[in-house]
């Protein structure tokens, strides 16, 4: 028996605030004498039942306090600074998919015990005060808490992890994670002073987390053997696999359509769109194009705006929790969720999927064979490819509807974003398909990646 299964039940469908309140007391009780229950950087949650022969997230079998994803959706990606999104404050792209996951599952503003939202690249209190507006603009009312998360391009990932967790520790039972970047209002608006420090100790590791993230990338194809030609290659296939899903209505349906407005920079006169499809998908490039485009962070390097990702404007949510809850609502469960972050060299910082997604599946309990649809974030070509390779993937089970060289890279929201993808594309396969991983590498030097259980 787990320590939260001695935790008192309410005989009733909802606990009231004074047993919430005694839950939590003992929860955290709990907690201060056993640091063990409070590991941060690799945790788990027990996964559904199945008939399948291959071994489940945990054992026994499903529980009623599993932890469950019933809706997960995300805004087009739009291109920064040119796209339709450029005028879109992050608020406004957050309150819609804040609001659509609500309206997809029945659930009321006021259920929801906490909200939490990855986000990088804005200050911190102001990006938090806006996402508080977001939640009150999406008609949650002001009972209901909301955070911030950092853990850089992982940051919608980690978002939800950290919600599965609270959710599993009973502090809430259903709860939000989300991930929200507006690359158009905010990349190059503020400066950062690091300390000199830095600079003058000997610690290199500190040192290379300054390194910038594309000429990481031009350190990885460097040191791993990694072509231009296999990095342009790679960027090809992600453009064809997101071209052909989004032809085929794949998408439709985890996008949420966003009704904003443009201003021409010339006239200044605003037109207000309906965005409803991704901005950054190039149906017709070629090897040739690809290959006659630039270097983007070196002379002669590898890494160019063609096999990266796009810098892009977006925003993803994800509801969870508890199975027992999904149950009595009626509601259709995703998945179950088994989270774990590693840490590797800030100097090739892009190869941490390659370690994170070995420790997400061992905190499964899972073997990597085990795993059926992978959507690993193509931050770089370079490093993407690195990890195929590493890990000896299929790539056939990578990405199958492209990557963010194609579909663009919001980054607060892509770890989100590739939640709804995985899970849409895991139910679209049914049976057939029952362990995915999502899994991102992480400015500094990490790795984060989780493993989804279908239902």
């Amino acid at each position: 028996m787990d320590w939260y299964d001695m935790l008192p039940l309410s005989k009733s469908p909802c606990l009231d605030s004074m047993e919430r309140t005694k839950r939590r007391q003992q929860v955290l009780l709990r907690q201060l004498r056993d640091p063990e229950l409070c590991r941060s950087v690799d945790f788990q949650v027990t996964s559904c039942s199945g008939t399948s022969s291959q071994p489940a997230f945990g054992s026994p079998a499903s529980r009623n306090d599993d932890v469950v994803v019933v809706a997960a959706c995300r805004t087009p990606i739009c291109k920064a600074k040119r796209g339709s999104f450029k005028d879109t404050p992050a608020e406004d792209l957050l309150e819609h998919v804040l609001k659509a996951v609500l309206e997809k599952t029945g659930v009321h503003p006021h259920e929801v015990g906490d909200i939490v939202i990855g986000n990088v690249i804005a200050p911190g209190f102001s990006r938090a005060a806006e996402c508080r507006l977001a939640a009150f603009f999406g008609g949650f009312p002001e009972t209901v808490p909301i955070k911030t998360v950092n853990r850089k391009c992982a940051s919608g990932l980690q978002a939800v992890a950290d919600v599965a967790a609270a959710i599993k520790s009973s502090l809430y039972e259903i709860g939000i994670g989300a991930g929200v970047e507006s690359m158009s209002l905010d990349v190059g608006v503020h400066k950062y002073a690091f300390n000199p420090k830095v600079y003058s100790q000997p610690n290199q590791n500190a040192k290379d987390c300054l390194i910038p993230m594309g000429i990481t990338s031009e350190i990885v194809a460097d040191k791993y053997h990694v072509s231009r030609t296999d990095q342009d290659k790679a960027a090809l296939l992600s453009q064809k696999r997101a071209a052909e899903a989004a032809a085929k209505g794949k998408f439709d349906d985890e996008i949420v359509p966003v009704q904003t407005k443009v201003i021409d920079k010339k006239n200044g006169i605003e037109r207000i769109v309906i965005v409803s499809a991704d901005e950054g998908i190039r149906p017709d490039t070629s090897i040739t194009v690809l290959s006659k485009l630039k270097s983007s962070f070196k002379n002669g390097g590898s890494t160019t705006a063609g096999n990266s990702s796009q810098i892009s404007d977006g925003a993803a949510a994800v509801l969870l929790m508890r199975r027992e809850v999904a149950v009595r609502r009626g509601l259709s469960i995703l998945g179950t969720i088994s989270f774990s972050a590693v840490g590797v060299k800030p100097e090739t910082m892009g190869i941490g999927p390659a370690f994170a997604i070995p420790a997400a599946v061992k905190a499964a309990r899972l073997n990597l064979e085990d795993i059926d649809l992978f959507e690993i974030n193509e931050a770089f070509a370079s490093q993407y490819v690195y990890c195929l390779r590493s890990l000896g993937l299929d790539a056939g089970k990578v990405n199958v509807n492209g990557g963010a060289i194609a579909l663009g890279h919001p980054v607060g929201a892509t770890g989100a974003r590739c939640i709804a993808t995985l899970l849409h594309e895991m139910k679209r396969r049914g049976k057939s398909c029952r362990y995915g991983i999502v899994s991102m590498c992480v400015g500094t030097g990490m790795g984060a990646a989780a493993v989804f259980e279908s239902a």
